[in-house]
């Protein structure tokens, strides 16, 4: 029961997320004693990706409310595959998960506050490898925003040119005005203590079930529309699991749990 009424809860909120006037990703962010999220972040692509990765960072820290370190880098392909989360740090991968339906996915994990805790932002090769560098820009910085807690300015494919709308325009690579000043918005408060942990935390080592980790499934689907969806799943410790789900062109419908 206690699940079913988080879902409901998640889905309500998410459903009701308003368009460009206010694309916040619910009420979803990091915690902060500062008002600036010191976000480090680790580096799991290849080195097809490394330009965009690198300046999708760059354009993102010019909001004043994000400031992101490149903390490490590890980019076998066994750590892209997998891309596991660390507590404090957002992880961004790149590999072949697969024809399993998505492009890009970006996963948080929600502390009983409803903090964000981790994420990590993936980017599938299965559908994206032949893809123009400027769809890959859009992907990648896309993914990267939702970890921040921002959603979509746009889902009709109409371009606001910004990388949160859901357009193919070659001008919608990037953050604009308006995203830097909804996460001057979402973050414009304190919230006694911090999420991100810079530095070398270590992670959490007692696996999945102690730790929150994916499950290795995205859950249940509390929300779809075109090409975007919304998985929630129980996490440890009172924690959650949200799945922003970025679905490849043709798959508007269709996404396999695994991921």
């Amino acid at each position: 029961m206690k699940i079913k009424t988080l879902l409901l809860a998640s889905a309500v909120s998410l459903a009701s997320t308003s368009a460009i006037a206010n694309h916040a990703w619910g009420d979803y962010h990091w915690a902060t004693s500062t008002g600036v999220v010191n976000l480090p972040v680790i580096d799991s692509v290849s080195s097809d990706w490394q330009q965009s990765f690198e300046t999708s960072i760059s354009k993102w820290n010019q909001s004043n409310a994000i400031n992101q370190n490149i903390e490490s880098a590890d980019d076998g392909a066994r750590t892209r595959k997998r891309c596991n989360a660390v507590t404090g740090k957002m992880r961004v991968c790149n590999a072949s998960y697969g024809y399993n339906g998505w492009a890009g996915l970006a996963s948080i994990n929600l502390d009983s506050n409803g903090h964000i805790t981790q994420g990590t932002a993936k980017m599938n090769d299965s559908y994206m490898a032949g893809d123009s560098d400027a769809s890959r820009n859009h992907v990648m910085c896309q993914e990267i925003g939702h970890v921040f807690g921002l959603g979509h300015t746009s889902e009709d494919g109409s371009s606001q040119k910004t990388c949160m709308d859901y357009s193919n325009d070659v001008n919608s690579q990037w953050p604009n005005a308006h995203d830097y000043q909804m996460l001057s918005d979402i973050y414009n408060h304190v919230d006694g203590y911090d999420t991100a942990i810079p530095g070398d935390s270590g992670g959490c080592k007692g696996g999945p079930k102690k730790c929150g980790k994916q499950s290795g499934n995205l859950g249940v689907k509390v929300f779809q529309r075109g090409r975007h969806q919304i998985w929630v799943e129980p996490g440890a410790n009172g924690s959650t699991w949200i799945h922003h789900v970025t679905l490849a062109e043709g798959h508007d419908d269709i996404v396999h749990d695994e991921h």
